[in-house]
């Protein structure tokens, strides 16, 4: 007997999900900005802004970047919600576990406005933003994957021990982005350099890099040697090398310049966003499975062919 699902409800998710991504990744992107504007509290209450849903005589950039950071969170966390519904409705149609997957990531979202509302209202903590950041690079990672496997369904072209590599890799970027954050939000890199003080954490900052740069590289050389893996990834092995080279330009400009140049600091957090997305996709991609006609993909097997 074999378990057959319909792929149209497969790839409807996939594609929902494939914009999630985009807006998570823009979510904390715009969330970096806020920060590095001294936006953080423009907006001084929760979850309106200055009473109203859209304010209107206080307007200006700082209110804007927080009041849409809040919009794009508010956006994500209904889409979410909304796939879901979807994946308990088309459950039958669907692998086993997507609607619990759904089920955490809605979770997730909810602590993650929570952690929002705190950041607000305790006046930017540290710890808080940096668990707030914590959780959005989980969102981001944990979706990327879920997209993958809805689009391109199937085993992994990497074989188990690749991918852990892979994952060790993915969860040092994670680690290393929240050290940056722990930086900036303690101010640490302005205060070494203009006073002296705090240097030790950007030091470990620094340091840390290189072996997290050491590793990445690593999984991509090893993965290029794999010949089935680069030639149906290459495209993700190239785009993780310009990666993780921007980023180090990135850094290293930045702390020259003083860590003045907003637009340097922004893109640095893009980058290892964009990170997180792409070494998730690339640990979760599958072979892909060609549909018939009728759009119809094996999930799985449970008994052998009968012959006769």
């Amino acid at each position: 007997m074999q378990v057959i699902y319909p792929a149209k409800p497969r790839f409807r998710l996939g594609q929902l999900a494939a914009h999630v991504v985009v807006a998570l990744i823009a979510l904390v992107v715009i969330g970096g900005a806020t920060r590095t504007m001294e936006a953080g509290l423009a907006c001084p209450d929760w979850p309106l802004c200055y009473g109203s849903f859209l304010p209107g005589r206080q307007m200006n950039l700082q209110v804007f970047l927080e009041w849409f950071h809040r919009l794009d969170a508010f956006f994500v966390g209904i889409v979410l919600i909304i796939q879901f519904a979807f994946s308990l409705y088309w459950a039958k149609s669907l692998p086993r576990w997507l609607p619990w997957t759904y089920g955490l990531l809605s979770v997730l979202v909810a602590f993650q406005g929570f952690l929002g509302a705190l950041t607000v209202l305790q006046l930017l903590p540290s710890l808080i933003v940096m668990a707030h950041l914590a959780v959005a690079f989980t969102l981001v990672a944990i979706m990327s994957g879920v997209t993958q496997q809805l689009l391109s369904p199937g085993k992994s072209i990497m074989p188990p021990w690749l991918r852990s590599l892979g994952f060790f890799s993915l969860v040092s970027v994670i680690a290393q982005s929240l050290l940056g954050s722990r930086v900036a939000t303690s101010w640490a890199a302005h205060r070494c350099l203009d006073f002296g003080d705090s240097c030790n954490l950007l030091g470990l900052h620094r340091l840390s890099a290189i072996p997290v740069t050491f590793l990445v590289i690593s999984f991509v050389i090893i993965s290029s040697f794999q010949r089935d893996v680069f030639i149906n990834q290459w495209r993700y092995l190239l785009t993780i090398v310009f990666l993780i080279i921007s980023q180090i330009f990135l850094g290293v400009f930045s702390i020259q310049l003083g860590m003045t140049e907003p637009s340097l600091i922004i893109g640095h957090q893009l980058i290892a966003c964009l990170l997180v997305a792409v070494l998730s996709a690339l640990n979760f991609k599958g072979r892909g499975i060609d549909d018939s006609s009728q759009s119809l993909f094996m999930a799985k097997s449970t008994l052998e062919t009968c012959h006769g």
